[in-house]
């Protein structure tokens, strides 16, 4: 047990060195295409300043190190 917890530690670190901050491009482009393989019709997503955000629950990103956003929205 106390071998487990340093390597959970340990784990953690790693992980949130392999998640570097992305360029908002390059991010948006994934999330377009899991969107597109969702069958969504008609959408629009928008890179936003952090202080442009009004409602959270659109936020689908976060890129270039936090200090902008992702925003969703569904169209029809």
């Amino acid at each position: 047990m106390q071998r487990l917890i340093p390597t959970l530690a340990l784990m953690l670190l790693a992980a949130g060195a392999q998640a570097a901050p992305k360029p908002c491009e390059e991010l948006k482009e994934e999330i377009e295409v899991k969107i597109q393989a969702a069958g969504v019709p008609s959408y629009t997503l928008e890179i936003v300043a952090n202080d442009e955000v009004t409602d959270q629950n659109m936020v689908v990103g976060s890129c270039d190190g936090g200090s902008k956003k992702i925003i969703y929205q569904k169209n029809g």
